[in-house]
C-alpha cells in the first residue's frame, strides 16, 4: 500500500557495505526504503535481516540495464507511491595495471559506475519533478579526485560521476531536485578487510590525517544528511568523506614520523 506520510529512499548496491548501512540509517530515521542490487539472494537476505518488511522492498536488477532499471523504479513507485531520495551507490572495480585492462572490463566498469547512475536518475527524476522535490546522492570515490595505481577504469568512472553530479544538479534544480555526491576514502568494508594487506593498510594510515579507515555508518550519515531537509540549500557538491585523505595531498611519512618524535 502506498504511503503519503513517510519519505521513501531508493538505494542501489544495497545488499551489503555502504548501501546496506545507508538503508539501515534511512529506516532508523523513519524512511521507507527500496533496496536494489544485482545480488538477489544476498539482497533478500539483507532485507529480511532488517526486520522491517512493511518499510522495505527488495529489487533485484542490474543498474546498467535500462529495462531492468525502469521496471525496478516503477515497482518502487507502485509500492510506496513516491520516491524522495535516490542513492546511486552500486559500483564495481577492476584493480589491474592499465595495460592489462581489457575493453570489456573498461566498458563494464563505466556501465555500472557511470551509466547506472545516469539511468537511475533519468528514471527517478520525473517522479521527483512531479512531486516538486527530491534529493539524489551519487557515490563517487576519492579515486575520482586523485589518481592512483591499478584503477584506470574505476578512477575514471568516478571522476566522470563527480562531473555528472554537477550537470544533474544544474539541470534538475528547476524542479526542486538537489544532486550531490559523496566521495568515500578508504572504508572498513568486508571487501577492504579481505583484500587490503597489513602493508596496504599501513600505507593508507600514513596518508590519512585522521589515521584510520572510515566506517560504513559514517558514510551513511553523510549520505542521509545530504538527502535530508538540513541540506536543503546544498546542491552540486562533491563531499569527500575520507579522514582528510584528499586534503593532505602528497604524503611525506618520514617527515611526519620525525615530527611525532620531536
Amino acid at each position: 500500500m502506498a504511503s503519503e506520510l513517510k519519505k521513501v529512499a531508493l538505494v542501489t548496491g544495497a545488499a551489503r557495505g555502504i548501501g546496506l548501512a545507508t538503508a539501515t540509517r534511512f529506516l532508523e530515521d523513519g524512511w521507507q526504503v527500496a533496496m536494489l542490487d544485482i545480488l538477489g539472494d544476498t539482497l533478500r537476505s539483507a532485507a529480511e535481516g532488517l526486520g522491517r518488511p512493511e518499510a522495505t522492498l527488495a529489487l533485484e536488477a542490474d543498474v546498467a540495464t535500462p529495462g531492468a532499471v525502469e521496471a525496478a523504479v516503477e515497482q518502487a513507485r507502485r509500492r510506496f507511491g513516491r520516491i524522495d531520495a535516490l542513492v546511486n551507490n552500486a559500483g564495481i572495480a577492476v584493480f589491474k595495471p592499465m595495460l592489462e585492462v581489457t575493453l570489456e572490463e573498461w566498458q563494464r566498469v563505466l556501465a555500472v559506475n557511470l551509466t547506472g547512475p545516469f539511468l537511475l536518475t533519468q528514471a527517478v527524476a520525473p517522479i521527483m519533478r512531479d512531486q516538486g522535490s527530491g534529493a539524489i546522492v551519487n557515490i563517487a570515490s576519492i579515486s575520482g579526485l586523485r589518481a592512483s595505481t591499478l584503477r584506470v577504469a574505476y578512477g575514471t568512472s568516478k571522476a566522470a560521476l563527480a562531473h555528472l553530479t554537477k550537470q544533474q544538479a544544474v539541470e534538475l534544480a528547476q524542479y526542486g531536485i538537489r544532486v550531490n555526491a559523496v566521495a568515500p576514502g578508504p572504508v572498513d568494508t568486508a571487501m577492504a578487510k579481505a583484500v587490503h594487506s597489513p602493508e596496504i593498510r599501513a600505507d593508507y594510515h600514513d596518508h590519512i590525517p585522521l589515521d584510520r579507515y572510515g566506517l560504513e555508518e559514517e558514510l551513511a550519515n553523510a549520505i542521509c544528511f545530504l538527502c535530508g531537509e538540513q541540506a536543503a540549500y546544498i546542491t552540486g557538491q562533491v563531499l569527500a568523506v575520507d579522514g582528510g585523505f584528499d586534503a593532505a595531498g602528497v604524503g611525506l611519512p618520514t617527515l611526519r614520523k620525525e615530527r611525532r618524535n620531536i
